[in-house]
């Protein structure tokens, strides 16, 4: 008998995401494919299935292993999904991240709320613009 569950769910329980409303959110968002074609939160997946997540700048792309009875605590979720991403993509992301990285000469003080809201605005511009 396969065992099958929930994208959404699957995914919150393996700590791809924080809560079971960010992967369901990450799916409505067209992020979440397997087999390259988007799915919707109630999809449900079976073992041997690959899916690709994106994260951030992140393309995670992983495939089940088997399906866990609840939500499991960190050390345990190798035993759930093999990690398929290649270490390219991980050194893509740190390189973004360094790129980014906000900088203010000493003696300048803290930043005005306008300087903080263009921080802002370039934070989430560089996080969103990979999006598939």
């Amino acid at each position: 008998m396969d065992k099958k569950i929930r994208i959404d769910k699957w995914l919150w329980m393996v700590r791809l995401f924080k809560t079971r409303t960010m992967a369901s959110e990450a799916c409505q968002a067209g992020k979440v494919k397997i087999a390259g074609i988007n799915c919707k939160p109630s999809r449900e997946i079976k073992q041997e299935d690959k899916i690709q997540v994106r994260i951030g700048q992140l393309l995670k792309s992983v495939k089940v292993l088997d399906i866990p009875k609840s939500r499991l605590p960190a050390k345990q979720v190798v035993d759930f999904y093999e990690d398929l991403t290649p270490p390219e993509e991980y050194e893509r992301v740190k390189m973004l991240r360094t790129q980014a990285v906000e900088y203010r000469k000493h003696g300048l003080g803290r930043p005005t709320k306008r300087d903080r809201r263009q921080l802002e605005y370039l934070k989430d511009f560089l996080s969103n613009s990979d999006s598939y």
